[in-house]
């Protein structure tokens, strides 16, 4: 089986891009852009390599984003295939990247190429945002990205990110949202003592274990149409020296809240510290912002989508916000309508990542209908 997409896909999978590196994908994927009249701007922010790339002065915009690294292929030996040898083996294309997102990528360009040979006077602009910074730290790609052009007052209409959406077939789903996530790492003090002296020492995981309870149990909100209710989930908890006859002297606990549009993070701070003063607590307290909330509940960018996904696949499509994080928690608090389309999830992360070559292609024609629906 031979195809634009297919091939590229491959391409990109061959080249071993483990956070933070891009080992020349995204070259790859500016020589193919610069020969459509693309004006490619490489951006590098400490150890990341990022990409904007564009094609048109005027608005709107029209955004592809995507990554180009991938997370560690772990025991290499249990692989079927080399993990970065993109064989294409019963209709799948093998390797770490396959679904995340090498092939989505892949899609982008050859659904571009095609688009503007046959629309070379498009309206609007068509824009490409690369990272090779998304599966680990995110501190200097795409958020760096958009204050650059922020700062010069370039805005993003419209945004898709190539996020593997997809649960069972091609398309069932579209992801028009992702929840916000607000990590707590606290440290509760305590008077470490032998464990037969008790009245000699204090124990933090005594102490703060009321607290934990409550937090755990607490309501939050209640969602809405798009979002379940926050979540409160505690990821790490450590104390204690190892020995038995020890009581610890802190508890470290690594809790991480995934939040609705109900609610904001400033109100899930005062709610947390208000109930560790309730009970008395000792602590340090530190908060890290992974990322806002963001919904594109409607509009043209849904609306251009949904169409094309039925053109192409005749399936209709499920708007959800489920899962981790992405990209777009960058990109939409800028006022741009964000979506995530991509192929099948299942394998994602996984030993043995594959995508099926079929989808491909009709992800390639999806993405192709969208400019479409919106530039034509």
């Amino acid at each position: 089986m031979t195809h634009p997409v297919i091939e590229l896909t491959q391409e990109l999978i061959r080249r071993p891009s483990i956070t933070p590196l891009d080992e020349g994908c995204q070259p790859l994927m500016a020589e193919r852009l610069a020969k459509l009249g693309f004006t490619i701007e490489t951006m590098v922010f400490e150890d990341t390599t990022n990409m904007w790339a564009r094609r048109g002065t005027d608005g709107p915009v029209f955004c592809f984003a995507g990554h180009t690294d991938v997370v560690p292929v772990g025991k290499e030996s249990a692989w079927e295939h080399p993990p970065f040898s993109a064989e294409l083996i019963d209709g799948y294309i093998n390797g770490r990247g396959a679904a995340d997102m090498k092939g989505s990528l892949a899609a982008m360009i050859t659904a571009t190429e095609s688009f503007i040979g046959n629309n070379p006077e498009h309206k609007g602009s068509i824009a490409f945002l690369i990272t090779s910074d998304e599966e680990g730290p995110f501190i200097n790609g795409t958020t760096r990205v958009i204050d650059t052009l922020e700062a010069r007052n370039e805005k993003i209409t419209w945004a898709l990110v190539g996020e593997p959406s997809s649960t069972a077939q091609l398309g069932d789903v579209v992801k028009n949202g992702r929840r916000g996530s607000l990590t707590g790492n606290l440290t509760v003090h305590g008077i470490q003592g032998h464990v037969a002296y008790p009245h000699l020492a204090e124990n933090p995981v005594h102490t703060s274990a009321h607290a934990l309870a409550e937090l755990s149990h607490q309501e939050w909100d209640n969602g809405n149409d798009f979002f379940p209710p926050t979540s409160f989930q505690i990821a790490n908890i450590n104390g204690g020296t190892g020995a038995s006859n020890v009581i610890p002297g802190y508890l470290d606990v690594m809790f991480n809240f995934r939040y609705s549009t109900e609610v904001t993070a400033e109100q899930l701070i005062e709610k947390t510290v208000a109930i560790f003063e309730k009970h008395q607590l000792n602590y340090d307290l530190n908060w890290v912002f992974n990322g806002l909330p963001f919904l594109t509940d409607k509009g043209k960018l849904v609306e251009a989508t949904q169409t094309a996904i039925k053109q192409v696949t005749g399936r209709d499509t499920q708007l959800l916000t489920t899962g981790g994080t992405s990209d777009g928690r960058f990109i939409a608090p800028t006022g741009a309508e964000v979506i995530e389309l991509g192929p099948v999830n299942a394998t994602i992360h996984k030993v043995n990542e594959c995508v099926k070559a079929d989808d491909l292609i009709q992800l390639s024609d999806c993405y192709e209908a969208i400019l479409e629906n919106l530039l034509c």
